[in-house]
């Protein structure tokens, strides 16, 4: 990583130094900061005792076979991923912030693949080390990671991805009441984690050309077009995928049938263990049958027409066309 700064001047396509916050040697360390509190956080430890093996995989820890969660914003992917956390296999990992930031650097193809490719490994193995967890399967969840596919699955050949696909017209009205995109926080002076600020600004998936109408639009028309690019984007990449090693949720059906769908991604995972059985299903019984249909009785009909036109295809196309 030698190289790290000269990608990060901050001078990025359509954006300036006060709308993201590069990643650069110089506030390298606070990355590393982030990155741990974050983790730490959200980490659920199996509390397991400290073997043998466990110290073995301080110095190797096992990227093999790694799990990739992805989705939208506000499809479930939080959820889904606290419900894998529970599997006594798995050391499962919250949008580590470090890689969460990189993602544009990726995406905007300013890292060479090997550069990008070290930079993963190094972050997703010290987080395994963190835990003295390098013995089990690592997984995380990064809606951004959506973008990615083709890379990661360049760089961890043997990755299983699992896609969360939830009503776009539910997932936009959620994501609306975040601070994430909305106009209304333009000057909080408050930044995502991957070091965008709140407020309506592009990030690096929006498209060139429609950069000016995506901060000056509505907040759920910006929150549509969210979920438009990252399911969308996903679905293309995904064609590439081998068939085991792509996996696609319907969120709907979660909180409809939380047994059947837990079997089904056990299945996929390869995972048989009874325990892990009985841990999974009984956190995706959690589930929220209120997080259905709620776009129904909340948006207006001017919100719905927005959403109609700039995703009413996608929608239809995944059988969303109510």
């Amino acid at each position: 990583m030698k190289d790290l700064n000269e990608v990060a001047s901050g001078n990025m396509a359509g954006m300036s130094r006060e709308v993201v916050k590069p990643i650069s040697w110089f506030d390298f360390l606070d990355w590393v900061r982030q990155t741990v509190s974050v983790d730490r956080k959200y980490y659920q430890s199996q509390h397991r005792p400290l073997s043998r093996n466990r110290l073995r995989h301080l110095v190797f820890p096992n990227l093999g076979r790694p799990i990739f969660i992805v989705g939208s914003p506000r499809s479930g992917t939080t959820f889904l991923g606290s419900c894998i956390a529970q599997l006594p296999e798995i050391s499962y990992h919250f949008e580590p912030v470090a890689t969460k930031a990189a993602a544009r650097y990726i995406h905007n193809q300013q890292w060479s693949f090997t550069k990008a490719k070290q930079f993963y490994q190094r972050v997703y193995a010290w987080l395994m080390r963190l835990h003295a967890d390098g013995d089990l399967r690592f997984a995380e969840k990064t809606p951004r990671n959506c973008f990615l596919i083709d890379f990661l699955y360049q760089a961890f050949p043997d990755a299983q991805f699992i896609h969360i696909i939830r009503d776009g017209r539910d997932a936009a009205l959620s994501h609306s009441k975040k601070p994430w995109l909305q106009a209304a926080t333009a000057q909080s002076g408050k930044r995502e984690s991957s070091g965008y600020r709140h407020g309506p600004y592009a990030r690096f998936w929006v498209e060139a050309e429609r950069v000016r109408e995506f901060e000056t639009t509505s907040d759920i028309h910006r929150c549509i077009w969210a979920w438009r690019r990252h399911v969308s984007t996903i679905l293309d990449q995904a064609q590439a995928l081998p068939t085991g090693q792509y996996y696609e949720l319907c969120y709907e059906n979660l909180v409809t049938q939380p047994q059947q769908e837990a079997q089904k991604l056990l299945d996929y995972l390869g995972i048989q263990n009874v325990v892990s059985s009985q841990k999974l299903c009984q956190a995706f019984s959690q589930a929220k049958t209120t997080s259905v249909g709620g776009w129904q009785r909340e948006l207006s009909a001017e919100q719905i027409q927005q959403i109609n036109q700039e995703a009413g295809s996608l929608l239809q196309q995944l059988g969303y066309s109510q």
